[in-house]
């Protein structure tokens, strides 16, 4: 079994759609934890609503592609549409940032609240 962190992030109704991410997750994979949820403020492009991110800590027998590609085709259930500007508004963003234990998504570096909410699920692990 495979065991991963889906960093969540939305700036549209991101209560709702934490909600239905969260619900989606718990069906397909196996929900283990999640962080805390933080409003952030808009990275790149300031002129847009606030952010609530957190992230879930799953286990699953897909493999990190299946994933991915999983989580990408879940954004569009929810309604994201991707744009040419990558830091616009969404209503769901749902980024893989850890994979048993490996750090693959540089945004934990980068982020502060990410990396607080993979010190959460993963106290072990050493940023």
């Amino acid at each position: 079994m495979n065991r991963a962190v889906i960093s969540v992030g939305s700036n549209i109704e991101p209560e709702k759609h934490v909600r239905w991410a969260r619900q989606r997750i718990a069906e397909e994979l196996k929900l283990v934890a999640e962080s805390e949820f933080v409003e952030t403020e808009p990275i790149g492009r300031p002129d847009q609503p606030n952010f609530l991110n957190g992230a879930f800590l799953v286990e699953t027998s897909r493999s990190r592609d299946e994933l991915e590609a999983w989580l990408k085709s879940l954004e569009q259930e929810l309604g994201r549409v991707k744009q040419a500007d990558k830091y616009g508004p969404r209503t769901i963003d749902l980024d893989l940032v850890v994979w048993n234990d490996a750090v693959v998504h540089p945004d934990v570096y980068e982020r502060e609240f990410l990396r607080k909410a993979v010190r959460q699920l993963l106290p072990h692990l050493e940023l």
